[in-house]
């Protein structure tokens, strides 16, 4: 079995050196992974220059481009055998609820599945990172689930492990996204040339937090398993709009 790793904190994320270890175990491992941290980067492609590909000491190899970069140059150009799966993570942070749009580290899975491949984004839903050990032998888990027993279609799978030691942790639940409230405003700063500047505030805390949802299941120490899709049409108003457009 081959998998493509990916991340969007940078090749140096210790949460990518774990992961790697761990999936070691069952898979040739390819590590294709951004020059530098490029969390928020959500699916965005870079068409305006070139891309550069580099090797770590490690091993891994890093680009001057975005998590989609890294996954899209590694599965259409630079590797000689397709992987058989994309993983993306461990990411530092949760990606749940709306948080999923703008993740680079399920940008990267994202990617992957769009290209026909099995993928999956895993996030350890704490920025303290004590425990990537659990996200990653969670992961190994459900990578060996996948190849025990297969999914009918496409798979795209969105992860969120509680911070917590393995043995503490209450199982996995299947979820929907929960969503959170808007962000907090615009941080408003002046910098050293007297010039103003701005960091985009931080994100709100969760409106639909309930059971069923990611948030719920991580607060309940259960690792969260998110399906998505890629299809944004809002079908219901389909309809709406066609009555619509005739008035």
């Amino acid at each position: 079995m081959r998998i493509l790793l990916s991340n969007d904190d940078g090749y140096f994320s210790p949460g990518l050196a774990q992961l790697a270890e761990t999936l070691a175990k069952v898979a040739e491992i390819t590590v294709v992974a951004p020059e530098r941290d490029r969390s928020g980067a959500s699916n965005s492609l870079t068409l305006d220059r070139p891309l550069s590909v580099k090797r770590a000491a490690n091993g891994f190899l890093f680009v001057n481009g975005t998590p989609t970069d890294c996954v899209h140059l590694a599965v259409t150009g630079l590797l000689d055998h397709l992987p058989d799966m994309v993983v993306s993570g461990i990411n530092l942070g949760a990606n749940m609820g709306d948080d999923t749009i703008y993740s680079g580290t399920v940008a990267a899975a994202t990617e992957g599945f769009l290209l026909g491949i099995p993928s999956i984004a895993v996030s350890l839903a704490n920025k303290a990172g004590r425990h990537f050990d659990t996200a990653a032998r969670v992961t190994l888990e459900m990578v060996e689930r996948l190849q025990r027993v297969p999914v009918s279609g496409p798979v795209l799978l969105n992860l969120n492990v509680p911070d917590v030691a393995y043995k503490d942790l209450r199982g996995l639940e299947i979820t929907r996204l929960g969503k959170r409230h808007k962000s907090e405003p615009m941080i408003k700063e002046v910098n050293p040339r007297k010039e103003t500047v701005y960091w985009v505030g931080p994100a709100g805390g969760a409106a639909d937090a309930g059971e069923g949802t990611d948030f719920y299941a991580v607060a309940q120490k259960r690792v969260s398993v998110t399906p998505l899709q890629i299809d944004l049409t809002h079908v219901p108003q389909i309809p709406l709009l066609r009555d619509w457009l005739k008035q």
